[in-house]
């Protein structure tokens, strides 16, 4: 049985494990912070000015974000970003809708603090909004000279354990080349985090769609939660 602390942290119902990052007022675990700190002045001494803009994320933060999608409050969107008529879909394709670009509930790597979004702070123009788009971070986009930069580092196993999780489209998340993951503790807590654990969470608070998730539940696992174990790089070399 997992230690209350533990279960709180995995499924994001708490946020003793996570600290502030002074710059941007974001969560982040203490050791993603580090791999961060090291990362921002690697990159500052190439030009660039790396900002966090999305950290720590509670369980209750996505759930809100869940049923609003799921009830029709908020659009949900195809892969190409076109908003759909979820009154057209079956419950299934709302939640597998859905999904493609909003974590579900509990099985949000942000919970853990090891995973947080990253812009170029030098790139930006005045009182500019960071969208969180593939146009943004395309190679001839806004933070496209960062990010080659920053695969660069990560090929090279030079980005003191940061990599990107969702570098590729293996048909589950979006590509999402902001998103950072600090691999040493976010693969140990993935390994923690089941299914069926994830579940009794989900029915344990008012979840649009809960039963549908459910049955779909080691599909959406597979497709949406976890990160193959072979896309976690070795940073020993």
């Amino acid at each position: 049985m997992l230690s209350v602390p533990l279960e709180r942290m995995l499924l994001g119902l708490g946020d003793e494990h996570v600290i502030l990052e002074p710059r941007s007022g974001q969560l982040l675990h203490p050791e993603a912070l580090v791999a961060f700190e090291r990362l921002a002045a690697d990159a500052r001494n190439a030009g660039f000015d790396p900002l966090v803009v999305s950290g720590f994320r509670s369980f209750e933060r996505q759930r809100t974000i869940w049923n609003r999608k799921a009830s029709g409050q908020r659009p949900v969107l195809d892969s190409d970003g076109a908003e759909l008529d979820v009154a057209q879909l079956s419950p299934e394709q709302i939640v597998y809708a859905i999904l493609r670009w909003s974590a579900l509930p509990g099985g949000s790597r942000h919970h853990w603090g090891t995973d947080f979004d990253v812009v170029d702070a030098a790139a930006m123009p005045e009182d500019y909004r960071p969208q969180l788009t593939p146009r943004e971070v395309a190679d001839n986009g806004l933070f496209g000279p960062f990010h080659v930069w920053l695969d660069e580092r990560i090929a090279a196993g030079e980005s003191h354990g940061l990599f990107r999780p969702y570098a590729e489209d293996r048909g589950g998340v979006a590509p999402e080349r902001w998103h950072l993951s600090y691999a040493p503790r976010a693969i140990e807590l993935q390994q923690l985090l089941t299914p069926e654990r994830l579940c009794e969470q989900l029915q344990r608070c008012e979840l649009e769609l809960c039963d549908t998730v459910c049955d779909q539940i080691d599909t959406i696992y597979t497709r949406f939660v976890a990160v193959p174990d072979h896309c976690y790089p070795n940073f020993d070399k």
